[in-house]
């Protein structure tokens, strides 16, 4: 694979990927499904500030980019183009690539409370967030 494959990619469906990626975090971290737990095991108070710096935005969209991108990239080196194999997919990148990153660098924080909670949360999340966004991918490929 080379960066040539930049231009045989559907921009579309990665922009779609990414927002569908990052819209399920506001979802995963809201108080009602895993933000309490998540604000439990990392010790602090991630109650919204009154004033949000636009980075709180900014940061986590562009890594949800960069990674649907590289996703969308390993997708067209392995002529993933059905729904069934973007699942796939994301599926196989979430737990081979983002659950084992999540947790060796989560799972021994040793400033967090729960350090194991708090990195399965957030493993949990990249694995069905690059599951969606494979689906999105694999479908629009």
């Amino acid at each position: 694979m080379n960066l040539s494959v930049l231009g045989d990619l559907n921009w579309l469906a990665v922009v779609v990927a990414t927002i569908a990626y990052f819209a399920l975090g506001m979802v995963w971290y809201a108080e009602f499904a895993f933000g309490r737990a998540y604000q439990r095991a990392s010790g602090q108070d991630l109650s919204p500030p009154e004033k949000v710096n636009a980075a709180v935005y900014a940061i986590p969209l562009l890594t949800c980019f960069v990674i649907t991108l590289a996703t969308a990239m390993v997708g067209n080196a392995s002529n993933t183009d059905t729904i069934m194999e973007g699942l796939l997919l994301g599926l196989v990148v979430g737990v081979g690539v983002a659950v084992p990153v999540r947790m060796v660098t989560g799972a021994y924080d040793m400033t967090k409370p729960a350090p194991i909670t708090f990195a399965a949360i957030g493993a949990g999340y990249h694995v069905v967030g690059l599951t969606l966004a494979g689906a999105i991918l694999g479908q629009w490929t």
